[in-house]
């Protein structure tokens, strides 16, 4: 099982989802930026790494808000979502398709990844 992490990151009353790249595994789905854990990090380690090469911003992150354990085809994950805040730096597409600010009335807008999916039901639905 590979160890993932996701960062929940909110301005007000939106949130931000990111579009992976067409190249990749599940090319043009929406997430949570993030990525795998690395050998010797810590998750909160992981998620702030991630956030640096993905976005180029500096996260803090908080509280695990929520997990899943999800199998692809081609990995199994378990993905922990943390609350996360900008400390330094603007969300820049570095990886990304895309970024969007979206509301939890949004959501239904925007194909997502299964396990984010599954994480925002959970968050947003308590399902």
């Amino acid at each position: 099982m590979t160890e993932v992490v996701a960062a929940f990151i909110q301005e007000g009353d939106r949130f931000m989802i990111c579009q992976r790249p067409q190249n990749k595994a599940r090319g043009l789905l929406w997430e949570f930026v993030g990525g795998k854990v690395e050998n010797g990090e810590t998750k909160e380690q992981a998620l702030i790494r991630e956030c640096q090469e993905e976005l180029s911003i500096t996260v803090v992150p908080t509280d695990p808000l929520v997990d899943v354990i999800f199998d692809y085809s081609d990995i199994t994950i378990h993905l922990t979502l943390f609350k996360c805040t900008i400390f330094k730096g603007v969300p820049t597409l570095l990886e990304h398709n895309d970024i969007k600010w979206i509301t939890a009335s949004e959501i239904s807008e925007y194909e997502f990844c299964p396990a984010d999916k599954i994480m925002m039901n959970k968050m947003f639905y308590h399902s």
